[in-house]
């Protein structure tokens, strides 16, 4: 019955791309090609971005910009959703003054003022993506806090009164799975704001590819710099996410 659920769920796959290729193909050849490029032109400049030495150096600039940034707001954003885990005066700020005002910042905000700030550079761009991503970690990570089993955390207050023995005794492996979200949650939305970002604050990357692209009317590399990155992070998830996604269900979910 899964070898069934699993060959359906590919044949609907497979048979949605070779719809939008093909509906894309059609309507390539009504319309200029500065407007809508042909899949055959899209392809040609992917493979120019895999063996551009250039090209590649920039998808290492972006790909830099986005590690940084996720580890950055992962730390900060541990940090301050465990503060009330050590100290409870510090529960109504973050929850109620601090995670609404982040999660309300727009991140072209932070990218302008980033720019005031800092100037046109990669640390503009790592700044206004850190941003963003902070809210997700102290929501995700308050959230997995607030689910904790209490009777499990008594009975380790029972053993031992360090706070610091107990979180990572008991607190962290009942918080990794929220945490692991976090890290996923936050692979896919750096790719947007980091587009944005590299695109108005920054001096390479895929931003910068993309502009410079519009400017000299390259819509083929607009066209396949999307494409890459979908296609980047398909293979992300498939690989590397849900695999480890999947162990998690089947070790922390119980029927």
């Amino acid at each position: 019955m899964k070898f069934i659920f699993n060959y359906s769920k590919l044949i609907i796959s497979s048979f949605f791309w070779v719809f939008l290729i093909l509906t894309w193909y059609i309507y390539s050849g009504f319309m200029p090609s500065y407007q809508l490029p042909s899949p055959m032109m899209v392809i040609t400049a992917m493979l120019n971005i895999v063996v551009d030495v250039d090209l590649i150096k920039q998808i290492g600039l972006s790909l830099f910009h986005i590690i940084t940034a996720i580890l950055i707001a992962f730390l900060v954003g541990s940090c301050l959703a465990l503060l009330p885990f050590y100290n409870a005066h510090f529960k109504h700020f973050i929850d109620h003054r601090l995670t609404p005002f982040l999660n309300s910042f727009s991140g072209v905000g932070w990218l302008f003022i980033a720019i005031l700030w800092f100037g046109i550079n990669s640390f503009t761009v790592i700044f206004a993506v850190t941003m963003v991503l902070i809210p997700f970690a102290i929501i995700n990570l308050r959230t997995g806090i607030l689910e904790m089993d209490s009777e499990i955390l008594e009975l380790g207050k029972s053993l031992t009164r360090k706070s610091k023995k107990l979180f990572f005794n008991l607190g962290a492996p009942m918080l990794f799975p929220y945490g692991f979200a976090t890290l996923r949650t936050s692979f896919g939305v750096s790719w947007k704001v980091v587009l944005t970002a590299e695109l108005f604050g920054g001096a390479g990357g895929m931003g910068y590819i993309l502009n410079k692209s519009r400017q000299e009317f390259e819509t083929e590399m607009i066209f396949a710099v999307i494409a890459f990155i979908i296609a980047f992070v398909i293979i992300a998830e498939v690989i590397f996410f849900s695999p480890i996604q999947k162990h998690l269900d089947k070790r922390y979910i119980r029927d």
